[in-house]
């Protein structure tokens, strides 16, 4: 089973909708995990997105990129889902991983009505549905 860690800044948003994909959408063959430079708190929006697609976040919590590499699991790729800049803080980890980015827009900087950020929420979740669809068909190929 191959190993993947998919990091952003707050370990709130993209990165665990991106491991919430990839397990369901790779379970036989990959493991994800999550985790964020400064772990922050599950944002509610994204967990009502995901709801909406038949997945639930509700009971993940925010992991630290610290935490994951004291534990010392070996990630055989390592996932960025934040902005190049804020990708390029984090950290190698042991094993050699393979280092891959997808940005994506931080739900946490919508602004607008409850409705206008959920609108913007779905987006974003929809795109990092398709891209781990795409990069799961590539990698199975």
């Amino acid at each position: 089973m191959k190993k993947v860690l998919f990091v952003c800044i707050h370990n709130s948003a993209r990165s665990q909708m991106a491991e919430a994909f990839l397990n369901a959408l790779g379970s036989a063959a990959y493991q994800a995990e999550s985790a964020g430079l400064e772990p922050g708190v599950l944002n509610p929006l994204v967990v009502e997105a995901m709801h909406e697609v038949g997945i639930d976040i509700s009971r993940a919590t925010t992991k630290s990129v610290a935490e994951m590499l004291a534990r010392g699991p070996v990630f055989d790729t390592v996932i960025t889902v934040c902005d190049e800049a804020s990708a390029e803080r984090c950290p190698s980890f042991p094993g050699g991983s393979e280092r891959l980015h997808w940005g994506f827009p931080d739900p946490s900087t919508l602004t607008g009505s409850h409705d206008d950020r959920l609108a913007a929420v779905r987006t974003i979740r929809d795109q990092i549905r398709e891209r781990v669809a795409a990069w799961v068909n590539r990698e199975q190929a």
